[in-house]
């Protein structure tokens, strides 16, 4: 019970700075470091969808320079398209895997897990993905716990997304 209660302060507390930040761009780190200390991940991917070039780009990646990918690459493209959360275990055996990005950046990928962040209209909008479980590999409890954790930022993402795209 007290974890559940410590659990839900912390996701408090994170709300309150996350809507203190007008912009997608103060918001992301936030989202990434309480994402990675709730799953216990090393690393977090935020991308956001460029509807204007079918591509999926990183707003944040942790370590490495901005990721592109067309909207269908990779486990992050398939989560978005097929808007489901998908747990990769071996991602080295999963064809789906982009090699390349972990060739070009010396890091080694164990585990993934990709959820597609939905807007207000069904529609994916961007996805939220996390590599490296530090204990084990990432589980059912686990997407339930980012599935969670995605309905409460999908709804800023959106709303953030497109101020900015009316406000270049």
């Amino acid at each position: 019970m007290y974890e559940k209660i410590k659990s839900f302060t912390k996701l408090a507390e994170f709300g309150r700075k996350i809507l203190s930040r007008p912009s997608l761009d103060e918001a992301i780190p936030i989202i990434a470091e309480y994402t990675k200390e709730l799953l216990g991940a090393e690393r977090c991917s935020v991308f956001i969808y460029d509807k204007n070039k079918n591509c999926l780009w990183t707003k944040l990646s942790d370590g490495v320079e901005p990721i592109k990918i067309e909207a269908n690459q990779g486990i992050a493209g398939t989560a978005f398209t097929q808007k489901r959360a998908l747990i990769v275990n071996d991602p080295y055996s999963d064809p789906r895997f982009l090699s390349i990005v972990d060739q070009k950046t010396g890091y080694v990928t164990k585990n993934i897990i990709a959820i597609p962040i939905i807007g207000a209209f069904d529609q994916a909008i961007g996805v939220l993905q996390l590599l490296n479980k530090y204990e084990g590999d990432f589980d059912k409890e686990d997407k339930r716990l980012l599935t969670f954790f995605n309905h409460y930022i999908s709804g800023y993402v959106e709303l953030a997304t497109l101020f900015r795209e009316e406000n270049p």
